[in-house]
């Protein structure tokens, strides 16, 4: 009995010593991305608000007079990360200009991004779901209040604004395309959604040509070599079709990143999308020079 109540007692002192230990321990600051910053739109009609990652590149402190491209991510909350962390890598090699990138996101914690960004960006409904198929709000959203908010708050150069996307984020920058194909200068479609409803989009691009428009732009369109083969061959079928049409002011390139899945190849299709789109204004064209 005296061996079980001194047991007793050494487990309580140990559980006292650590939630004073854990009190009393220093609370270090979170890792921040550098020179970013958050900022909340008011409402807007539809009664959507919109929480905007942007990221501002090094120089821009320091260079008052100098404006920069804007490149515009769908998923803010995840793919804002992805395009700042290759941003450097890009500007060392010199294969893009310096670039502002904005995050198109929500504002608040614990929100659940996969419900919120079916609204948004699926530009046809899904099984009659009411909460899908609202993209041409959102792009009615971009056009006349997010890229005019941020040209008025930054240096920007609006001649090279570049919209980013993946998966369903990739199946709205291609509609973004087709519907105003002169708001943005290049277009990266990482993984897109193109399956869904049926090739919706396919249906959509044919009535865009018909029309009689001009696409003036620069496209790239990724898939994953790993992706699920029903995914992988909407993408597919979406490559044969821009490549039949053969526009004449559409600079397109199409890649298959190798053995990567749904997720894992967004990461190079950004890299290999915003070289290929800011090539002509890229401080260097081709193979860097021997040292």
């Amino acid at each position: 009995m005296k061996t079980s109540v001194a047991s007793c007692f050494a487990f309580l002192a140990v559980a006292l010593a650590s939630v004073a230990g854990a009190a009393t321990a220093p609370k270090y600051p979170p890792h921040a991305i550098e020179n970013s910053e958050l900022r909340v739109l008011p409402k807007n009609a539809a009664g959507r608000q919109y929480q905007l990652h942007v990221g501002l590149p090094p120089s821009y402190a320091t260079s008052p007079d100098k404006r920069y491209p804007v490149v515009f991510c769908t998923d803010g909350y995840w793919d804002f990360q992805k395009i700042t962390a290759i941003h450097g890598s890009l500007i060392y090699d010199k294969v893009a200009p310096e670039f502002i990138t904005v995050g198109l996101g929500y504002p608040g914690e614990n929100l659940n991004y996969g419900r919120l960004r079916t609204w948004e960006l699926m530009p046809v409904r899904w099984d009659n779901d009411p909460e899908t198929g609202h993209a041409a709000e959102f792009l009615k959203t971009i056009a006349e209040e997010i890229i005019p908010f941020i040209e008025r708050e930054y240096r920007v150069d609006s001649e090279h604004r570049v919209l980013a996307g993946a998966s369903l984020g990739g199946l709205f920058t291609l509609y973004t395309m087709y519907t105003q194909p002169d708001l943005f200068y290049g277009y990266v479609a990482a993984t897109p959604a193109v399956l869904i409803e049926n090739d919706w989009l396919l249906g959509y691009e044919e009535e865009f040509v018909k029309s009689g428009k001009k696409l003036r732009a620069r496209l790239h369109v990724s898939g994953g070599g790993n992706e699920s083969p029903g995914f992988l061959g909407g993408i597919l079928r979406y490559h044969q079709r821009v490549s039949s049409r053969k526009h004449p002011e559409l600079a397109y390139e199409f890649r298959i990143i190798d053995g990567e899945r749904h997720a894992g190849m967004q990461f190079e299709a950004y890299v290999r999308g915003l070289r290929f789109v800011f090539e002509p204004i890229a401080p260097e064209h081709g193979p860097a020079a021997a040292p």
